[in-house]
């Protein structure tokens, strides 16, 4: 059985789970991914390291999962350690798909400065990280209460300026000058549609995948959700793998089985969305907390429902409250539309 997913789709899946975790941070991954590709382009890069920093702008904070974590990641200072790069690196490099985009990630906290200092550092450092690094401090500079993004350019160029051979890398810093001064660059940043207008610049694959490359993306999803609370960090691997047994025992295929692993992998992607103090609540919930909680599988489908080939696999992982009398949540779905083809 081979699974045929967008490229860009799975991106964009990862992208909007991380930003489950944030509000506040909502498109940051795209908006990184955006500004990066435009550097890139200005500076007559190829189109592979173009196409790459955009995987790479969307992917680039995976490993920020707490909610501190993303706050801190917003400000500017530079004395903030960036261990979430590592961790990130560390997620990226395990899927093969993303393996080459791993390290341009890991390093995008890199000082210009350090490479300048240290030669080995030199060697595995890229002008792709250095360019991403660049986009990310230009895309948290952005106040997203000011209406007008056109009154916060200049403001922004200046900042970025008075870094420009310390944190950046002086020629990645004088392309984004000359990019500053287009208005489209601005309006297409802060734009609503700023997933389509990434879409329109990608030139999308399709990743082939049987069922064990499927089951090792599921693993990535499982990663990012257990990562972030002790409490559950083996949760997802123990459904998993007692879903597959229990299909197997109710006589599904070998095929099916898998399937089911893979759901019990994905089942609490939404999770990211509600808060770690609820999650590890060690008391009964309020009706307010339960509220919160029941968003959780409502994210898990609305995260993966675009990547067509998986509508199993999502329907089984985002119905694990149902009930078969209608009562469970969040679609009170029934008994004959949870209905398991053997």
């Amino acid at each position: 059985m081979i699974f045929r997913i967008n490229e860009l789709d799975l991106v964009m899946a990862l992208s909007s789970v991380i930003d489950l975790i944030d509000e506040n941070v909502t498109d940051h991954h795209k908006r990184v991914a955006y500004i990066a590709f435009q550097i890139a382009k200005e500076m007559g890069l190829s189109d592979r390291e173009q196409r790459e920093l955009i995987l790479a702008g969307a992917l680039h904070d995976i490993g920020a999962l707490s909610l501190q974590e993303r706050i801190d990641i917003t400000r500017f200072e530079k004395s903030y350690d960036y261990i979430h790069a590592e961790i990130s690196y560390m997620f990226l490099k395990k899927f093969q798909p993303f393996y080459k985009v791993a390290d341009i990630v890991r390093y995008h906290h890199t000082y210009y400065f350090d490479l300048i200092k240290d030669s080995n550092l030199r060697q595995q450092v890229t002008i792709l990280s250095q360019i991403l690094h660049l986009a990310d401090r230009i895309e948290i500079l952005i106040n997203r209460s000011e209406q007008n993004i056109l009154n916060q350019v200049k403001a922004i160029t200046k900042k970025i300026d008075e870094n420009k051979g310390d944190m950046f890398h002086p020629e990645v810093v004088e392309v984004f000058q000359i990019l500053a001064k287009k208005e489209y660059f601005w309006f297409d940043l802060i734009s609503p549609f700023i997933e389509r207008i990434l879409s329109n610049h990608f030139r999308s694959t399709v990743v082939m995948l049987d069922l064990n490359g499927l089951l090792e993306l599921a693993k990535l999803f499982s990663q990012i959700i257990d990562f972030r609370s002790r409490f559950t960090s083996t949760h997802s691997s123990g459904v998993a793998a007692t879903a597959e047994m229990l299909a197997c025992l109710a006589g599904c295929t070998e095929e099916k089985c898998k399937m089911m692993r893979i759901a019990g992998y994905l089942h609490d992607l939404g999770k990211l969305a509600v808060p770690i103090e609820v999650l590890e609540k060690p008391g009964k919930l309020t009706e307010d907390e339960y509220n919160l909680v029941k968003q959780h599988v409502y994210y898990t489908k609305r995260v993966l429902e675009h990547m067509k080939d998986l509508e199993e696999i999502v329907h089984w992982a985002s119905s694990h409250h149902e009930r078969l009398d209608g009562k469970g949540y969040p679609f009170h779905y029934v008994a004959n539309e949870l209905n398991i083809r053997l």
